[in-house]
Order: structure tokens, then sequence, then C-alpha cells
């Protein structure tokens, strides 16, 4: 999957990829209603070339790790914020070990790529990455949204789907269906979550 992943990045622009997005408004406005702030850790799974690690250094978060499959996203995103700044990761999220724990879990458009059995794996890394009290904010395929993104199948997901995924450890805070707006102005409904895990998760 990094192969074909690398293959993207490698071969096609910014505007020839349909999440392109020049500023993260609604991951941003739901990390803000989960209170998350710069004191926080964040890990951003599926960075790819985001600008979203970007518009949270300008916010003076200083804890960022953003993980992805592919070399050629991420050695984009370590020149344009710096090796200093923010920790790279290369690895398969449904198979990756953390190390550590955050204060913050974001996805956006990775989780709908996984079959039903990679992600039940992801949900377990979740668990194993995020701190007890800690975030989630994940945006994916709503149940109206494409069949296939990038030349692969997907699954879709409501925000209840979204919720038996995570787990009953998990509070749903807000949901949202949003219609984004590809470079090429097609548009794709995507369904996102924003939850806290309680306290008491071990």
């Amino acid at each position: 999957m990094s192969e074909h992943w690398n293959v993207v990045y490698s071969t096609r622009s910014v505007a020839e990829r349909s999440w392109s997005e020049p500023v993260p408004t609604v991951s941003l406005e739901l990390l803000d209603v989960l209170g998350v702030t710069s004191e926080d850790s964040v890990i951003d799974i599926g960075a790819g070339e985001s600008e979203f690690v970007g518009h949270l250094l300008l916010r003076g978060f200083s804890d960022l790790t953003v993980l992805d499959l592919a070399d050629a996203a991420l050695d984009v995103t370590r020149e344009r914020v710096g090796y200093q700044n923010v920790i790279t990761v290369q690895a398969d999220v449904t198979a990756w070990q953390p190390t550590r724990r955050y204060d913050a879990w974001h996805d956006r458009a990775v989780l709908h790529f996984l079959s039903p059995i990679d992600a039940q794996r992801y949900a377990t890394t979740v668990r194993q990455a995020l701190a007890p009290g800690g975030v989630v904010v994940i945006g994916v395929f709503a149940p109206d949204g494409p069949e296939s993104c990038s030349g692969l199948p997907v699954n879709r997901y409501s925000a209840h789907d979204l919720s038996a995924l995570l787990g009953e450890e998990f509070d749903i805070v807000t949901q949202r269906q949003v219609r984004h707006h590809t470079p090429w102005g097609s548009e794709q409904s995507f369904q996102w979550i924003a939850a806290r895990r309680r306290e008491y998760a071990l």
C-alpha cells in the first residue's frame, strides 16, 4: 500500500488530489470545540502533504507528530516545516506500535480506505496511542460519499458507525456532515466526529 501512495504523491500535483484543501477549516474548528490548546500533543494520521500541521505550528503548537505510509509525502512536510518542529513517522497505522500517548488524534481521510478488519486494528491503535481524557477528530466519507478514491475502494461511515468503532469509552461531543469541494469543483460528502476518551480509560 505504501508503494501506491508514494506513486500518488510523486505523480499527482496538489490540484490533482481530490482531498486537497488550502485551509483545514473543519479540522481546526473541531479541535477548538474539543478545547485542544497549544499545550497539547497532537498526532496527525495519514498527514500526507496536508497543511494541517503548518496551521497548528502557526497556533503555537510544539508537540506534533505526523504519520503516513508515503515517504514522498513526509519528505515534503519535512522540507516545509523543518525536522526540528515536527516528528515524522513512516508507518501503516494498523500495524504501528506507539511508544507514547497523545492528547489529540486527528485523521482526515485515512480510515475510509481500511478494510473492516483493518478498521478494528486502527481502533486498537487509537486506544493505544491516546491518553485517557484525550480527544479524537476523524473525517471520512459519509454514507452518501464516493465509493472509491485514488483508484482504491473505500468504506463509508455514519456518525453512529464511527462511535461504534471507537467503543464505549469514547463520548461523541459533536458530529458534522460536510461537503468537501475538490480542486476541480466536484463535491464529496464527509462525515466528521469529535470525540473524547473517558478519563478512566486504561
